[in-house]
């Protein structure tokens, strides 16, 4: 972003009396709602302190006939904001579907006139507006096919410079076009899908707009998708359950991490009759995007049972008058949880979190080279660092660990331990889960990463980062067992130097449900696991499953190596004939049995 915004709620209106405050009042970010059948209801203000019009500031709805602007619609709700003392969102600018029917046919030269002369209206009507969708629901799903129906009967994409190998040229122009007009507002890119169906592709896209200097503040999420099963952004009833939980707490985690973008929850809405289902989706989730701190805002997309634009209303949380499970749990989350509101971004109304750094865990930054224990992540600071980084050290978890260990349970991280390895490991993982450790390393150089997993799936895989930087590309984690228990070191030559001093390491999976036990930093760009010395590793990769598996062990107790042979007088004769130790008296131990046998190397 270019900058970031700080807007706090205005005051009221001179003269304006209210009989209530809405259900956000007080929060440290808006609950807002749409209009309904293209009015504003006399009771917007009880609960909400945020409006977007459904329909009314669409293009073709203010431009139906070409140079002949009627804004009546969308005054209603921009003039309500301004009465109030609320935040309004102008949607939309730029749109594959909902404008005018004139548009169709024209060149691309006369398109841009029109866009042009279009933005430049809007201008001139709303030169304060706070926020705006500037351009929406243009994710590529195919060749030449978008989330609407960009280029279908018009030319708004080659209008606005194209879309060259999907590089989204043509959303670039939009933003800058409206950052031009609108120097101070938030401008939003909007979209559907993004979490359960196009997540990467609308990762995807909001990278590719910023790299191309796109002036975008915020990603809008419009949050069709909160069921489990059907309904997609059609809105047509959703499926029987709500979207489970962790998933989604991982979606926008992974989000965040990925684009640093603040998110809006921008057009929520449970398809449900079921009360209880759609209660139960709300719970959980309206609770999350609050106590979220890269969630700015959110917007209900409708609130009138029967009056939504779902399939028979069914979105609606009032219904014949009375409130329905899920209004009735909103009313009493906002009357208590107030306090529990997170929001970091700096935009609507978020008031910047005082940044607490992330700290080692145990107070003392691990050493590289050395261990890493995977479980000692880093405990989370609060706000942002002087470079803008996140001060968070995990993703969050779902507050629970579903584990069978208790580490740290004083800190309800939410993060699944169990007792495994070398103690402790972290377990369940789900893609997009990243841990954090602040290290020191001991000097420049190149090293290798030996890191201590196990996986029951085949389609498990981690990256490691550098202050941010991918140093290991994806890595596979190879099948080890049936039930992750069977860990295995997996070695990952960095791909670039580390310079001594402080850095923060990250681990983050990309391919779900890998166990971690540790990450072991040794020095060289290809070196050899310390945990099975050289000279005998290639005895240790036939051992398996096969063999057995025999210690050598000098006079101080200290081992030296590791071999498989099939019995114990195949590993005497296989250390004695090899030249695998220099001179001196040692121990084979049978890791099978037991059985311990000394031997002497004379040479």
């Amino acid at each position: 972003m270019n900058k970031i915004k700080t807007l706090f709620l205005m005051g009221l209106a001179a003269g304006t009396t209210l009989s209530a405050a809405p259900l956000a009042d007080g929060a440290c970010k808006f609950l807002g709602n749409i209009t309904t059948g293209g009015q504003v209801r006399s009771d917007m203000y009880t609960y909400w302190n945020q409006i977007t019009a459904e329909n009314e500031c669409k293009w073709a709805s203010i431009e139906g006939t070409r140079g002949n602007y009627n804004f009546s619609g969308c005054d209603r709700a921009y003039n309500w904001a301004k009465q109030n003392g609320a935040h309004f969102k102008f949607h939309a600018l730029v749109w594959g579907s909902q404008y005018p029917s004139w548009l169709n046919g024209l060149s691309t030269e006369e398109t841009k006139k029109a866009i042009t002369n279009w933005m430049d209206a809007v201008a001139k009507h709303y030169p304060d507006l706070e926020m705006i969708d500037v351009v929406n629901e243009a994710i590529r799903t195919g060749n030449n096919s978008y989330h609407s129906p960009y280029g279908q009967n018009n030319n708004i994409i080659p209008a606005l410079g194209g879309d060259n190998g999907g590089n989204y040229q043509f959303v670039v122009t939009a933003f800058k076009m409206a950052r031009e007009r609108w120097p101070n507002a938030i401008l939003i890119y909007n979209d559907y899908n993004t979490v359960q169906w196009q997540k990467n592709e609308g990762i995807d896209l909001i990278n590719k707009i910023k790299a191309a200097g796109a002036p975008v503040d915020a990603y809008g999420l419009q949050a069709h998708d909160m069921m489990s099963q059907g309904g997609g952004a059609g809105g047509t009833g959703g499926g029987g359950a709500c979207l489970n939980i962790n998933t989604l707490k991982s979606v926008i985690g992974e989000i965040w991490q990925k684009t640093q973008m603040p998110m809006f929850i921008s057009e929520y809405d449970i398809a449900s009759a079921d009360d209880n289902v759609q209660k139960q989706c709300y719970q959980e989730q309206i609770s999350y995007f609050m106590e979220n701190e890269h969630i700015a805002g959110i917007t209900l997309w409708g609130y009138i049972y029967g009056q939504t634009w779902v399939s028979g209303g069914t979105s609606g949380i009032i219904k014949d008058g009375r409130d329905r499970a899920a209004m009735t749990w909103l009313k009493d989350y906002f009357a208590s949880s107030k306090d529990k509101c997170q929001n970091s971004t700096g935009l609507a109304g978020g008031k910047e979190v005082d940044p607490v750094p992330q700290e080692p865990y145990g107070g003392k930054a691990a050493e590289i080279p050395g261990k890493i224990e995977i479980e000692n992540f880093d405990v989370s600071g609060a706000g942002k660092d002087e470079n803008g980084k996140s001060n968070i050290s995990y993703s969050e978890g779902d507050g629970e660990n579903h584990g069978d260990a208790d580490y740290r349970a004083d800190e309800k991280t939410g993060v699944d331990f169990y007792k495994g390895g070398s103690g402790t490991v972290i377990g369940y993982t789900n893609a997009g889960e990243w841990f954090e450790y602040t290290v020191n390393v001991a000097k420049d150089g190149e090293y290798t990463v030996f890191a201590s997993v196990a996986s029951g799936n085949e389609t498990s895989s981690f990256k490691i980062y550098v202050d941010d930087q991918d140093v290991s590309g994806e890595i596979a984690v190879p099948k080890t067992g049936e039930d992750w228990n069977t860990y295995k070191n997996v070695k990952v030559p960095l791909k670039s130097r580390i310079t001594a001093g402080k850095h923060v390491v990250k681990f983050e999976v990309v391919g779900a449900y890998v166990n971690v036990d540790y990450l072991n930093f040794v020095e060289g760009a290809n070196a050899e696991d310390p945990e099975i010395p050289s000279a005998i590793t290639q005895n240790v990769n036939m051992a398996v499953d096969v063999f057995g598996l025999y210690d050598i062990f000098d006079m101080q107790g200290v081992q030296v190596g590791r071999l498989g042979a099939y019995n114990m007088d195949q590993a005497v004769s296989t250390v004695k004939n090899g030249n695998l130790l220099s001179k001196g008296i040692y121990q084979l131990r049978s890791r099978n049995t037991g059985k311990v046998q000394t031997l002497r190397i004379a040479k």
